[in-house]
């Protein structure tokens, strides 16, 4: 069985302009997100990304923002669970924001 995530949730973003081909990335993701294509990563299966953050903290050129360690995904997932409302601390919930990311 392979895990999902809920797609629209995912705070994963490469910056392809920046990607120096290193392929570093490739190398840590443990569910294979990312492939090298015209010697230049690239996300393949953003659904696939658990947000653990191995491929910023790994990534030379800095191409990778990923806000590891909380995810929409998890807080979405502990919210059904626990019959809470989801707070993924990405700063939707708080007063005046107008961001609605969970």
């Amino acid at each position: 069985m392979t895990l999902r995530y809920i797609e629209q949730t995912i705070k994963l973003e490469l910056n392809k302009e920046k990607c120096a081909g290193c392929g570093m990335c490739i190398a840590v993701c443990p569910h294979k997100v990312f492939e090298m294509r015209e010697k230049k990563a690239e996300i393949v299966d953003r659904g696939a990304c658990m947000e653990c953050g191995a491929c910023k903290k790994n990534c030379p050129a800095r191409a990778i923002e990923v806000k590891s360690g909380v995810g929409c995904a998890q807080a979405i997932i502990n919210g059904m669970l626990n019959g809470t409302e989801p707070n993924c601390d990405c700063g939707c919930d708080k007063p005046g924001t107008k961001n609605n990311c969970c």
